[in-house]
């Protein structure tokens, strides 16, 4: 099964093989938004996928 290559640029994996991804929701409507708020969007946070989803959706990107 063939790696879906837009989500792929959306994801890091770590080298200890955990999923990192942006926080949703901060692409843009941020100015009012506190300068705190801001910087933590900018944070990459764990995504939860288990290991058969990764295998499935991600195969080129894990090892």
């Amino acid at each position: 099964m063939k790696t879906n290559k837009s989500f792929t640029k959306r994801l890091k994996v770590t080298k200890t093989g955990k999923i990192l991804a942006r926080k949703p929701g901060q692409n843009h409507f941020n100015a009012k938004a506190s300068r705190s708020k801001q910087l933590a969007g900018k944070r990459l946070s764990s995504f939860a996928m288990t290991p058969k989803e990764a295998q499935r959706f991600l195969p080129g990107l894990l090892k």
